[in-house]
């Protein structure tokens, strides 16, 4: 666990504040790269994932922004209501499941309102590289779009396009296919924001044939309306050398839990990658919004918070 305090509160567009963490000694940060998230633990238990947003290339701080939700289910609520000035906050290690690939010859980066937060740190690093990067950033109107300003002063080619201003969301077919070098199999995409674009984002990337699509979701694609399996299976953990039985309905994550057993987890609901878990063992039935179709294939890691077992058993390295 990282301590850290909050050392500095900054108004980034309606509803978001920024945040800026650092260590109460004044040491450096673990390092992190571009595209990682960190979890905050906040009052009252809560645990959730924020993208840091700054240069990776920083150790003395930890820059991140929390959008208010309208239906928050406690978390930027606490954020928004709790946080002070100096109040100790305690966080996870950096972890990266929405990495750069930092030798593509281009990169388009395309935010949505918050999602924003991943990709103003990628575009730091590649222009730190002298990479080929451009911009595509979409929001409801120009207040409601955070960091503008860092944007425009990094000096790469940006397209700003706000709903108020155009009477309609963006046509992402349209703007993507716009793109200088557009269907060069060595251009990387990368999008961040609301389910909807992201859904619109990889339908036009595989109409267009672009073969490098990449996604970070701060919400579950659809939602989980169960978890865990029809029927009951076995659970047994490789390094603590425990077993335990999970009931139809019951996710891994809440039995592992209920017996005092030492898991990362935040959304619970299957997208954040928190609880992500190497399978040794056994046929997971996946139900997470993280996984690609490859990936879950391969039957190699889980998220244990929705996913369970077509079979009788797994064996976690847990």
């Amino acid at each position: 666990m990282i301590r850290t305090f909050v050392h500095t509160l900054r108004h980034e567009a309606t509803d978001v504040i920024g945040i800026e963490l650092r260590a109460p000694d004044g040491a450096d940060l673990p390092s992190f790269t571009a595209g990682a998230h960190v979890d905050l633990h906040l009052p009252g238990g809560l645990v959730r994932s924020y993208s840091l947003v700054n240069d990776c290339r920083e150790r003395h701080r930890y820059v991140l922004a929390v959008l208010r939700e309208r239906h928050s289910r406690g978390g930027s609520c606490a954020v928004h209501e709790q946080f002070r000035i100096g109040m100790p906050l305690e966080l996870g290690e950096p972890r990266n499941q929405f990495p750069l690939h930092e030798a593509a010859a281009h990169t388009v980066l395309v935010a949505g309102g918050i999602g924003v937060t991943p990709l103003l740190s990628m575009a730091r690093r590649l222009k730190v590289l002298g990479a080929s990067v451009e911009f595509i950033y979409c929001a409801r109107s120009r207040s409601a779009a955070a960091f503008v300003d860092d944007i425009a002063a990094l000096g790469v080619p940006v397209h700003w396009h706000f709903d108020d201003a155009t009477g309609s969301p963006p046509d992402l077919s349209a703007l993507l296919g716009a793109r200088p070098g557009a269907g060069s199999a060595t251009t990387h995409y990368y999008a961040c924001g609301p389910a909807p674009m992201l859904d619109a984002f990889l339908a036009s990337c595989s109409a267009l044939g672009y073969g490098h699509a990449h996604i970070e979701r701060f919400a579950a694609a659809n939602p989980v309306e169960e978890v865990g399996s029809q029927q009951g299976f076995t659970v047994e953990l490789r390094r603590s050398a425990q077993r335990f039985s999970v009931a139809p309905g019951q996710s891994i994550l809440d039995v592992l839990l209920d017996a005092g057993v030492s898991v990362n987890f935040s959304c619970q609901d299957g997208f954040c990658g928190s609880c992500e878990t190497r399978v040794l063992e056994g046929a997971p039935e996946h139900r997470d919004s993280v996984l690609t179709e490859g990936e879950r294939a391969e039957n190699k890691v889980m998220m244990i918070c929705v996913s369970g077992c077509r079979g009788e058993g797994l064996v976690l390295d847990l």
